[in-house]
């Protein structure tokens, strides 16, 4: 297998919708094609940008057949999402995997919160049930419990389990992890992703790279070459932007709202109980916007933001119940 079958610039893929919540698969392809063509080698499907809890699992597995499609050869294509159920996030994977995924992403289970016992478990029968490469997800201010150390090391012996998302931020972990097993870390916090390269991360998987992907190539290559003030160059240019996306309404609604408003997706819909930032919010986010400057591939002359459009959530016509 592949050391890195996953790619280093993986965009956390949001899923454009139209006004009334249903999905806009012209705007999908055009998004991925806009981020593959400036720099991202890999796309995350209906992970939690994706908005993954609110996604039928038809229309999970369809984004993984019009990804493929419009990426090519250009990108690998992540399954992300899963469920905290691990017979359905089984399905869901083998599914994904008929459908073309070149990986799948896995994350810790959420609100029924096992012991590691479990989520060991749980990660073990989900990398089984299929022969794609693995990516654990460790977010615990979502899910509600950390990946332990130890879980991580007894989960590293498992074939198909060959990286970790790590959105918990300890560096020190990371150090240990990356010392004693062969996993690959992908930062899984957009504010810190050049720290996480600096300590041995092999890539990130990013929202605010839905917006900007070019700089965080120019990052990954700086740092594959031995760069580092062009990579601190463009951690610098980045902040405002990452601020804007990830710290004052949840990452997909900002992210929505700045793509709208550059006119590259029609609409910045999301699915409730999500709902368009408030008009508080809203200046907020301009506020971070306006101090943004030198991010490559970045025309913020055009960025025209419409609050109105953004305003509230939609119910889709078929709901994304597991049964």
């Amino acid at each position: 297998m592949d050391p890195n079958p996953f790619g280093q610039v993986l965009v956390a893929l949001v899923t454009p919708m139209g006004v009334d919540g249903e999905v806009d698969w012209d705007d999908v392809e055009r998004l991925i094609d806009d981020v593959v063509t400036n720099g991202a080698d890999g796309i995350v499907v209906s992970g939690t940008t994706g908005e993954t809890s609110t996604l039928t699992d038809p229309e999970k597995i369809r984004l993984v057949e019009v990804a493929k499609a419009v990426a090519g050869d250009r990108a690998k294509i992540i399954q992300g999402g899963g469920s905290n159920e691990t017979a359905h996030a089984m399905d869901l994977y083998r599914q994904a995997e008929r459908a073309g995924a070149d990986g799948v992403m896995i994350v810790t289970p959420y609100y029924n919160k096992p012991t590691q016992s479990g989520i060991l478990t749980h990660f073990r029968m989900i990398a089984d049930a299929t022969d794609l490469p693995v990516i654990l997800y460790d977010i615990p201010g979502r899910s509600g419990i950390p990946i332990r150390f130890e879980t991580l090391l007894r989960a590293a012996k498992h074939p198909n389990i060959l990286a970790v998302k790590d959105a918990k931020g300890d560096f020190a972990e990371v150090s240990r992890v990356l010392n004693q097993t062969d996993l690959l870390y992908f930062s899984g916090d957009d504010a810190n992703v050049l720290p996480h390269l600096s300590v041995g991360a092999s890539g990130l998987i990013g929202v605010t790279a839905n917006i900007a992907p070019r700089p965080y190539r120019t990052m990954i290559d700086a740092v594959n070459a031995g760069d580092l003030r062009t990579a601190q160059e463009q951690h610098k240019a980045l902040e405002p932007l990452v601020r804007a996306t990830m710290t004052h309404v949840p990452g997909t609604v900002a992210t929505k709202y700045i793509l709208h408003g550059l006119g590259r997706i029609g609409s910045p819909r999301v699915r409730l109980p999500l709902v368009g930032p408030e008009d508080s919010e809203a200046a907020l986010i301009e506020d971070e916007i306006a101090l943004v400057r030198g991010v490559d591939g970045l025309d913020l002359s055009r960025f025209r933001p419409d609050r109105n459009a953004a305003a509230g959530g939609a119910l889709p016509k078929v709901h994304g119940t597991t049964r």
